[in-house]
């Protein structure tokens, strides 16, 4: 039994040590052999436990809470098939810059390659998508806590962005009562154990940001692009960009009010890239874009030069720009770099908006589907709340019509744009701020990850999911796919309906076949509480259809 109380012993120390880097939410699955770094999580009086039965789920779920919160979040499963499901959500944290901490269960090296159960190669199985790797040995009292807590904490100070993977190694037996034995070898710590502090602290490097030449530049001809900002960051940006006098084009994850809405139309018309071609200075805020017109046009500007100022390391540029890579806080950048009030050099591009506006509502007026659901999404939002979108088609969509609340937090999932934890993805975000929250995704994402409705039944504010049902990935009727096979490889068409798997969770349900009917639905989730999936079945081809036409006309116009 000594073994098992010295694998509690040092999963303790991991914890504890975690929690000295604002680790506060702990998302845990079902296993055995994790057995010491659950018991130690669910005793620790700082910690917030999240249970899930679904790996890939649960790293979505600390994905959305690390999301929403700004913190690091930690992952407890077992070993074997539970650590590559964690595989996903730990690429997206890479691409856009949440910090996980994946405690990974397994056994210890005598079991592997050998047939035991459950035993599997995990050292080095996410090859380089964690920012920093910890390959921990079998727990022993000959290895100092000094050694255990210091690993930690050099591991964590390695991660700026992304996922740590601590890989932890469990000799049996994994079970008994605590007899009181190697508390010893936590007191070697001295009173560490009464401080907040890591026990080996890194100091944060200062990179110097200031443009020496930004005096110059800021009085030439420029565009801002708003990719993926915060909230706070965007109402900034859009301020500092209303003081330059220089045209902003906002990206649907960027909370900026939009001053020019619609641009994934207008940047189609000839008069809209006439102006833009005469940038001196293109400054893009954030990665992540979305619409496939600001994509194009970002590829194929010319301006002198091209910066793109982004906490994240790495290009960040798919285009491969000449300019400047700055990598830094968007808001202290902002403010180290005071705009010099100017009048606006490009006010066709209002012109050029307004008329995609109008086309918008013309065409999409007293209608009913997935377009003018997302034409009319800021209508259905909470106050005080939050949105979180879906990949593929209705993402597009929302960013080509709709103009979202300025400062209006808004979350996804767009550094692999998968469709494969995205309602866990958004329990994890609604755990994380408690706020009221919507949800918008298609049908094909929703049954992707259907289990996690589950998760949805803890939600602590009204929540509504609205579930987007055009049969099939209808993404792929907006690209070059060949027709003839289009439906059976491509789209999959699913022929469901969503109101069983809302009774087999306990959530409320509702099927409105109107624009009206949708706004009750929504208002009473926000009036009564509670959590409501509520199901669209809309038009096959509609939104993909109205999409490309309204393209069409706007380029023409």
């Amino acid at each position: 039994m000594s073994v098992a109380v010295f694998n509690r012993r040092w999963a303790t120390l991991i914890l504890e040590a975690l929690t000295r880097h604002q680790v506060q939410h702990v998302c845990i699955a079902p296993g055995s052999r994790s057995t010491p770094l659950t018991l130690a999580a669910a005793a620790h009086p700082h910690l917030i436990c999240h249970t899930h039965f679904d790996e890939r789920g649960l790293g979505h779920l600390a994905l959305g809470l690390a999301k929403a919160s700004g913190q690091r979040v930690a992952v407890i499963v077992t070993s074997g098939t539970a650590v590559a499901n964690l595989y996903p959500a730990l690429i997206e944290a890479g691409l856009t810059g949440e910090k996980l901490v994946l405690l990974t269960a397994d056994r210890p090296a005598e079991l592997i390659d050998c047939g035991a159960n459950q035993a599997i190669r995990q050292t080095g199985m996410f090859a380089s998508h964690p920012v920093e790797t910890l390959d921990l040995p079998r727990p022993t009292p000959e290895i100092s806590a000094r050694w255990l807590v210091s690993a930690l904490d050099n591991a964590l100070a390695q991660q700026t962005h992304g996922a740590v993977h601590v890989n932890c190694p469990f000799a049996e037996p994994l079970y008994s009562e605590d007899n009181g034995e190697h508390q010893d070898w936590l007191q070697t710590l001295g009173d560490w154990w009464q401080g907040t502090q890591p026990w080996l602290t890194y100091p944060p490097v200062q990179h110097p940001a200031v443009q020496p030449d930004w005096f110059s530049w800021r009085q030439k001809r420029g565009v801002i692009i708003a990719g993926r900002i915060s909230a706070g960051e965007s109402e900034l940006l859009a301020q500092w960009a209303e003081q330059l006098g220089w045209p902003l084009v906002s990206d649907v994850q960027a909370s900026t009010g939009n001053p020019l809405p619609c641009a994934d139309l207008w940047l189609a018309s000839p008069q809209a890239q006439g102006v833009l071609a005469s940038a001196q200075l293109v400054m893009q805020f954030g990665g992540g874009l979305t619409g496939k017109r600001l994509l194009q046009w970002q590829a194929a500007c010319q301006p002198e030069e091209y910066w793109l100022i982004d906490a994240l390391p790495g290009r960040q540029d798919p285009a491969q720009h000449r300019g400047r890579r700055i990598q830094a806080n968007v808001a202290e950048w902002l403010l180290a770099h005071p705009a010099q009030p100017q009048p606006d050099w490009a006010e066709e591009l209002e012109q050029c908006s307004q008329r995609a506006l109008n086309s918008v509502e013309n065409r999409l007026e007293g209608t009913f589907g997935e377009a003018a659901a997302a034409w009319l999404l800021p209508a259905l939002l909470p106050e005080h709340g939050q949105l979180f979108l879906g990949n593929s088609l209705i993402v597009r969509l929302v960013d080509a019509f709709a103009q979202l609340p300025a400062g209006y937090p808004v979350f996804a999932n767009r550094g692999a744009s998968g469709i494969d934890g995205l309602l866990s993805t958004a329990a994890g975000v609604q755990r994380a701020t408690c706020k009221p929250t919507l949800v918008l995704l298609g049908d094909i994402s929703a049954l992707y990850d259907l289990n996690a409705l589950a998760l949805m039944r803890q939600c602590s504010a009204p929540t509504v999911i609205i579930v987007v049902n055009n049969n099939g990935g209808q993404i792929f009727s907006l690209l070059p796919t060949p027709e003839a096979e289009r439906q059976r490889f491509y789209c999959m068409p699913q022929n469901v309906e969503f109101s069983h798997a809302a009774a087999m969770f306990g959530l409320d349900y509702a099927c409105p076949d109107s624009m009206s009917a949708l706004r009750e639905a929504v208002r009473q989730c926000w009036q009564h509480g509670g959590v409501k999936l509520i199901e669209l079945k809309v038009s096959e081809t509609e939104g993909a259809e109205c999409l490309r036409d309204l393209v069409s006309e706007v380029s023409a116009s």
